[in-house]
């Protein structure tokens, strides 16, 4: 054989060998989508700038706003561990004794483990499976935290709120008392050693480092719970690194000012995730989701300064300002992008919408029903509807009814079908039924600059999403803001008292809630009377326990810690 033959030949079997390397690498490529959920905790609908706020730039955000798909009437709990639950379980918090109020870090309860979540269905197609951040789903036994409800990791807390430095977390708890611990956590173990680190740059870098560390032949689930911009212990609510908060001192309102701080950073975190995504080649293949838990904490409720303008009311009350979230959807798989989205999606939604998404021949083992059913161990069926065919084409909606929720201790309710609301009841004793600033708008002031979309087009997101190829053009932009953005109109104030009578509003044309319409449409009250009490005839028992004394952090070396699995004498119980 002649050395130019042999040569030929070699070569040849060279680039066979490369090319079937090459196939490989590509067809062991997860072609089930990363699913990146992000969720932003007790952020007000005027705390983004998508929604017509001037005042606190979030370019980060807006631009997978604006490259993807806002959800004007995204609806959510009206606390933090309701939506939770039902962001992991997919069922209204009515039928998963959540309902009631928030979990207390003294509390003997959780998430029951019956509940099937978001993480085991997503492990079933083959996701490897992470979080980051706020749980607050139960902690008392070591069976209710999450790497053992189908998380491979945790970085984060249990609670409901921390210290964004020395991650404490306090509790006015037992008796009156005030009980103070450390609440930060690698899986099970307490993480001292992240004493001094904000809170926001701890869940960003961890988040940033999975994301690095990821391979790309299976689909990763990253839930990325932020604290932010969730107020911390009462000595010190607002915090944000001093560098950050000088760039907001033209903001009148020092506790806006502060919140400014916190928001900035979690816009940037934002960012670096989808930064990382870009950098990873994942982003092309990845579904980002961007939620906030509830409605915003306004005008020092829960020590907080945010903003939910013009909706009315704020976290924990009914009205759009506690229920009605800041929500968008972004990927490259959707069919329609840069829209904003008037279809319902309720946030028990999320799980069926998100399996729908993930699902792929190639990763359902022969086990694995393809059409899989959602339900938890005593086989009842979830609440929550897949949306994705709905969003990812622009399709008209197929949920017409909004739960709020029930709430029997508390005596209060609220129901959305199609256009109507009914309200009953109240929260604080009326205190916030009302509707609280700021706008945020450039001219309320003598400091708010205009809005500035060149902010969104060179952030560190919207130059990923451009790498992509998708192109921002501002005019655009600025209709999709428009868009957007609640505007109260004309409607007459009517006034409204639920804690006396059910109040109704025709929520399409008076998002804000002015005008009462309970005395002009008898008959639709009686109807939207009735279909709330036949839900709430399936309704379950709150979960909430009294708080247990052993539960002390003092007990536990200064930690916040799963107390139920640790022997004790018994204490008299309040």
């Amino acid at each position: 054989m002649s050395s130019l033959l042999f040569t030929f030949i070699w070569l040849v079997c060279i680039l066979l060998v490369i090319n079937s390397a090459t196939s490989n690498e590509t067809s062991a490529e997860s072609t089930s989508p990363h699913i990146i959920f992000i969720v932003a905790d007790d952020l007000g609908w005027n705390d983004v700038g998508f929604h017509g706020l001037d005042q606190i730039p979030t370019p980060n955000i807006d631009a997978l706003a604006y490259s993807g798909t806002i959800l004007k009437n995204y609806y959510t709990a009206q606390l933090c561990t309701p939506s939770r639950s039902a962001i992991m379980t997919g069922k209204h918090p009515i039928h998963t004794g959540m309902q009631h109020n928030v979990l207390y870090g003294c509390e003997r309860a959780g998430l029951n483990l019956s509940e099937k979540i978001l993480p085991q269905y997503l492990k079933e197609l083959g996701y490897r499976t992470r979080i980051v951040g706020k749980w607050h789903l139960g902690f008392f036994k070591k069976e209710y935290t999450p790497t053992y409800r189908g998380f491979e990791s945790h970085l984060g807390y249990w609670t409901g709120h921390q210290d964004y430095f020395d991650h404490s977390a306090e509790e006015r708890v037992y008796k009156g008392q005030n009980w103070w611990g450390l609440d930060m956590r690698r899986d099970m173990e307490p993480a001292w050693d992240l004493h001094g680190k904000y809170s926001t740059d701890v869940w960003t870098e961890e988040a940033v480092e999975i994301i690095h560390n990821h391979s790309r032949k299976e689909p990763l689930f990253l839930y990325l719970a932020h604290t932010a911009t969730h107020s911390a212990n009462n000595y010190e609510p607002l915090q944000a690194p001093d560098y950050i908060l000088s760039q907001y001192r033209q903001i009148e309102s020092y506790q806006r000012s502060k919140f400014a701080g916190m928001l900035h950073k979690l816009d940037e975190s934002v960012g670096k995730v989808v930064a990382a995504l870009y950098e990873t080649q994942m982003l092309s293949n990845s579904i980002i989701v961007f939620v906030s838990d509830n409605g915003g904490a306004a005008a020092g409720f829960n020590l907080n300064a945010a903003s939910n303008w013009p909706l009315r009311g704020v976290k924990n009350t009914l009205w759009e300002g506690g229920v009605r979230g800041t929500a968008l959807l972004w990927s490259p798989l959707l069919e329609t992008r840069g829209i904003v989205a008037d279809q319902y999606v309720h946030v028990s939604d999320w799980l069926p919408t998100l399996v729908s998404a993930a699902k792929n021949k190639t990763f359902l083992s022969s086990n694995i029903d393809e059409n899989l059913t959602y339900q938890n161990g005593t086989g009842s069926e979830i609440d929550g509807q897949d949306a994705w065919e709905v969003l990812s084409k622009n399709k008209p909606g197929t949920r017409d009814t909004i739960l709020h929720n029930i709430d029997d201790a508390w005596q209060i309710a609220a129901l959305t079908k199609g256009k109507w609301k009914l309200v009953k009841g109240r929260t604080y004793n009326g205190t916030w039924d009302f509707w609280f600033g700021p706008c945020g708008k450039h001219g309320s002031d003598n400091n708010t600059k205009p809005y500035n979309p060149h902010l969104v087009i060179n952030s560190t997101a919207g130059r990923a999403i451009q790498n992509l190829g998708f192109q921002f053009d501002i005019p655009t932009m600025l209709e999709l803001r428009e868009n957007a953005t609640v505007t109260c109109g004309d409607a007459a104030e009517v006034s409204c008292q639920p804690q006396i009578s059910p109040c109704l509003f025709d929520i399409s044309n008076d998002p804000c809630e002015k005008n009462n319409l309970a005395d002009r449409f008898p008959e639709i009250l009686s109807q939207l009377e009735k279909a709330l009490a036949e839900i709430n005839g399936t309704a379950v028992q709150p979960i909430d326990k009294p708080c247990d004394p052993f539960s002390n952090p003092d007990n536990f070396n200064h930690t916040w810690s799963n107390f139920g699995d640790r022997e004790w004498n018994e204490w008299e119980l309040p």
